[in-house]
């Protein structure tokens, strides 16, 4: 039902969904794209290009906007994102599975006093049969903005709509808690991964990140494999919009009280919605709008949590490997990051600076290995600006490098060892074994109590003349099995040594690597 592949392979993800838009208009199926993205009351929204859709007056074009008696529909897949200012901002959304009338967040310091409702924006997305492997499908995603929260504070929420209100005792049971971040430097702990889905061993490591309490959680992309091929393409087979729905119930014992933070990968252009193939994420997420270019690239955005200043990248937009959006932002995105970086580095209550994103920098998996791109483009700054830790997903294992500078072994880092970035170099970990099918490196395994270290690693790196063979020997930890980053960050005294300590967890709770970053407090 997509682009034809001998089509596909000429066309821009653009120019693919021009070509869709005008082929489901002729078959009568939608006028304007595959998916009509509006609110199922107020005025419609779409983003991107499809902002001019129009749906037909027929069952399969237009989103299922009746509603049912709101008693008997419950929310599900509750998940928070912080906003620009993790202090006082923070969006709670959540699914229904119909249409319900006026949702609503009720929120307060008590969970016998949420007196305080704030109305609910709700994003429609509608699929239609025949888009992939989907049915004729509609979600319901709401988002209720949170704003002038106090810092450092827990607040008890529910979400309810017409007939369904959490306040209501019978339903208290359904209050979920956050808490925003301090407004001074403090002790705290994330998570991250990448490469999730939905399957056992997904919901294996989302009960052990609950157990590590985390502040917020970074997911590097390739969230939830709706579009199982990840080519970014109309003409991938299987996607199929439903498994979201499976997703978001699966992160919700999670992400209902941690912000989930997600950057995106290969698998999140879903080519259906919009020519940036990010329509429905659009719809699903509400992430902080601070990036520049918050239509093109949504998942790009910054935030700071206590001392460390975080950063989003989307490298979708720098992928000679899976090039369908490539040269996207038309380097506006790399311009942005050295500005983040120059900007955070110059803060005076800043000492780390953490950056994910999905394609990895620095990984000898025999699936994907190095994405060249990222290193022309923002490995430079990486080492320019001193960045603390990169987190990468797209190779379903964990690896982590040496401290690297300039593509060379700048310090060899032991299980146990620390580096100082400021003096040394840059520490890469590939951490995508949350839950997709795991991969296979060249080289054999070498983790903590197991160590291997072997003189050089055979890969190979993607550039825009294809696959090039390498032979590296930055690849310090290399384990094969599920597995998270659990990353400890403790602040310091002006003058003395704030630390972050890395740790790979594997999916038996077993950890599997430790390193320390260190620098001097400011």
């Amino acid at each position: 039902m997509g682009v034809p592949e001998q089509l596909a392979e000429r066309m821009s993800m653009a120019e693919q969904h021009e070509y869709l838009r005008a082929r489901f208009s002729r078959r009568t199926m939608i006028r304007g794209g595959a998916v009509t993205l509006g609110a199922v009351a107020g005025g419609v929204f779409v983003p991107g290009a499809t902002a001019q859709a129009t749906p037909l007056a027929t069952p399969s074009a237009t989103p299922r906007t009746e509603t049912v008696d709101g008693s008997l529909v419950a929310p599900f897949g509750r998940h928070l994102a912080f906003g620009a200012d993790p202090r006082t901002e923070l969006t709670v959304s959540w699914q229904v599975p119909l249409a319900v009338k006026k949702p609503f967040l009720r929120i307060g310091v008590h969970p016998w006093d949420l007196s305080r409702k704030i109305e609910a924006e709700v994003r429609t997305l509608h699929t239609p049969a025949g888009v992939g492997a989907s049915g004729d499908h509609t979600q319901y995603y709401v988002h209720a903005e949170l704003s002038r929260l106090k810092p450092g504070r827990t607040y008890y929420y529910g979400v309810g709509h017409q007939g369904f209100d959490p306040a209501e005792p019978h339903l208290l049971g359904t209050l979920g808690t956050f808490t925003t971040a301090p407004a001074h430097k403090k002790p705290f702990t994330f998570t991250a991964f990448g490469d999730e889905g939905v399957g056992y061993h997904g919901l294996a490591n989302n009960s052990l990140l609950l157990g590590q309490n985390p502040a917020f959680h970074l997911h590097a992309g390739d969230i939830a494999y709706a579009d199982p091929a990840g080519q970014g393409k109309t003409a991938d087979t299987g996607f199929d919009s439903r498994v979201w729905d499976q997703f978001l119930a699966q992160t919700e014992s999670v992400a209902k009280s941690v912000p989930w933070m997600p950057a995106y990968g290969n698998h999140d252009m879903e080519a259906w919605y919009s020519p940036n193939g990010y329509g429905g994420e659009e719809a699903r997420w509400n992430l902080p709008a601070n990036g520049p270019d918050a239509k093109n690239l949504p998942g790009v955005y910054s935030f700071v949590y206590g001392n460390t200043a975080v950063i989003s990248l989307d490298a979708n937009d720098i992928s000679y490997e899976i090039p369908a959006n490539l040269g996207l932002s038309g380097g506006t995105q790399t311009t942005w990051l050295e500005a983040q970086l120059k900007k955070f580095r110059a803060a005076r209550d800043i000492d780390f600076v953490v950056v994910f994103f999905h394609h990895c920098a620095y990984c000898t998996s025999t699936a994907h290995a190095s994405e060249g791109g990222v290193r022309q483009e923002w490995v430079p700054l990486f080492e320019k600006y001193t960045v603390d830790l990169v987190i990468n997903g797209h190779n379903h294992q964990y690896e982590r490098t040496d401290v690297i500078k300039a593509g060379e072994v700048a310090k060899k880092l032991p299980v146990g060892g620390t580096a100082y970035p400021e003096s040394e170099g840059v520490v890469y970990v590939t951490a995508g074994a949350a839950g997709r099918s795991l991969y296979a490196f060249s080289a054999a395994e070498s983790y903590e109590g197991h160590e291997n270290e072997v003189e050089s690693v055979a890969s190979f790196v993607n550039t825009k003349d294809g696959k090039q063979n390498e032979t590296v020997t930055w690849s310090r930890v290399r384990y094969l099995d599920y597995s998270f980053l659990r990353v400890d960050v403790t602040p310091a005294a002006k003058g003395r040594t704030a630390t972050l300590t890395v740790r790979g967890i594997a999916e038996t709770g077993e950890e599997v690597d430790r390193f320390t970053v260190a620098r001097r407090a400011k």
